[in-house]
């Protein structure tokens, strides 16, 4: 083998649950359990339905399950199961890539390893590759300039995890999981035109898709081109970049492990606000803060941040909302907790909180900060000022969240759309994923409580 994409196929191809050091099975685990949440939470999203009605046209079979509902096709039950992950806007992010990774690796490992059978040990690994893999992908790009140049992280660097996910579980040897790299580069797409639109969440649901099509084909031995990431006329680093950072992408593979840079939300909103969030909260669960009497809440953020998120003071609907550093400043203030149903029309059409967010919010680019970093001010009508600053979100690998926490987020947005006693074997299951016999009964746990009720009745 030779190149990097063949050596990062040679790693995927042959990665074991004992190459796996214990702390990245548990942040692995972490992970999954956070995604299982927004999942569940995905079924309150306002495109949901729609794509929904698109993944049940895609094919006639049903032999996987939908994450809090019933079952589809394999590529149906991962579109819309990729969209479900980040349709609220609360899933994982790595930062140093803007790239949501587990609407891409999530789906399609879930729907195979159902369909297959496979366990819990099966999973976890072939979770561990496809992360490894797409944060891999996105350092070696050189992301700053794929980003100039417009590219979104989720659908480019995406199928490249899928497919080494579900080319794990289907036993592909090193060559045809380096063809699988070249078919989901060819499917890689998206951009930051769509900013702005829920175009930028079906990037993602679209990445699983591409990944599970690539490693299903090559698993057919379609021929592909082995070194796709470095080719170079058309390959993935010197079209979409300017030569990208190859040696990124095998550096220490299998010691170091960039997948733990991936960081979890303990609440929705933008994930580039979330250090706001934190230093927000940091301010309200030290102080007795009364909204009333809070003459100006100022938020200072990066340049980056500001331009994406603090331009929205006076935002429209839902969407706007969840990405408005003003609103969701205010409604943190105002309600001193943060859950979807902060976003919902009878919270954010509020005349009250339209007029904290344009008015008693004041967001402002600050040059001294850098990516997620937050400083935030609230000064009280007597004069008294509180101050903090956030250099690590809540969920960061520098200050990550507890299982418990996670836990308690799954509980939150599973409740009334999973049994009680579900809830609580998906969190056992996943706690001991090593140990769990059947990724089948673990996904039957995870549908619907109304929709297996429909099925049985039926």
């Amino acid at each position: 083998m030779s190149g990097e994409t063949e050596a990062l196929a040679q790693f995927a191809s042959s990665l074991k649950y004992e190459d796996i050091p214990e702390r990245v099975r548990e942040h692995t685990k972490n992970v999954l359990l956070d995604t299982l949440a927004c999942a569940v939470a995905g079924h309150q999203g306002e495109e949901t339905d729609q794509v929904s009605a698109l993944a049940r046209q895609m094919a006639d079979s049903r032999e996987t399950t939908v994450l809090g509902g019933d079952k589809l096709s394999l590529s149906g039950a991962t579109l819309l199961n990729g969209y479900l992950i980040t349709a609220v806007t609360m899933c994982d992010i790595h930062r140093s890539t803007l790239t949501h990774v587990t609407p891409e690796v999530m789906p399609p490992a879930l729907a195979v390893a159902e369909r297959d059978d496979k366990s819990g040990r099966d999973l976890l690994v072939a979770l561990a590759a496809g992360m490894e893999v797409t944060t891999r992908v996105g350092i070696g790009s050189d992301y700053p300039a794929a980003r100039a140049r417009g590219w979104h992280g989720p659908g480019v660097f995406g199928p490249f995890g899928a497919a080494a996910a579900v080319g794990s579980l289907r036993k592909l040897d090193p060559e045809k999981m380096a063809k699988a790299f070249g078919l989901a580069g060819s499917q890689a797409a998206g951009t930051f035109a769509a900013w702005g639109t829920p175009t930028v969440k079906f990037h993602q649901c679209r990445g699983a898709v591409s990944g599970l099509l690539a490693a299903l084909l090559a698993e057919q031995n379609f021929l592909a081109t082995k070194e796709f990431l470095t080719a170079k006329d058309g390959g993935l680093f010197n079209s979409y970049s300017n030569g990208g950072k190859p040696e990124l992408v095998i550096n220490d593979l299998g010691q170091r492990w960039e997948l733990e840079q991936i960081a979890l939300r303990l609440w929705p909103s933008a994930s580039s606000t979330q250090g706001m969030n934190t230093a927000l909260f940091d301010i309200i669960e030290a102080n007795k803060i009364d909204p009333d009497k809070v003459k100006q809440l100022r938020v200072a953020l990066s340049q980056t941040v500001f331009d994406l998120h603090g331009k929205l003071a006076r935002y429209k609907a839902k969407f706007d909302a969840l990405i408005s550093a003003h609103y969701t400043a205010a409604i943190i203030l105002h309600d001193q907790k943060l859950t979807l149903a902060q976003y919902e029309a009878a919270r954010y059409d509020d005349p009250k909180l339209r007029k904290a967010s344009a008015e008693q919010v004041d967001v402002r680019p600050d040059a001294s900060l850098t990516g997620v970093q937050s400083t935030v001010e609230i000064e009280m009508n007597d004069g008294k000022v509180f101050k903090a600053r956030c250099e690590h979100p809540r969920g960061s690998y520098e200050n990550p969240l507890s299982r418990t926490q996670i836990e308690g987020k799954f509980r939150t947005y599973a409740k009334g759309l999973l049994s009680d006693g579900h809830i609580e074997e998906v969190i056992g299951a996943v706690n001991r994923l090593e140990d769990f016999g059947s990724v089948r009964k673990l996904m039957e746990m995870r549908r619907s409580s109304r929709q297996a009720q429909g099925t049985r009745a039926a």
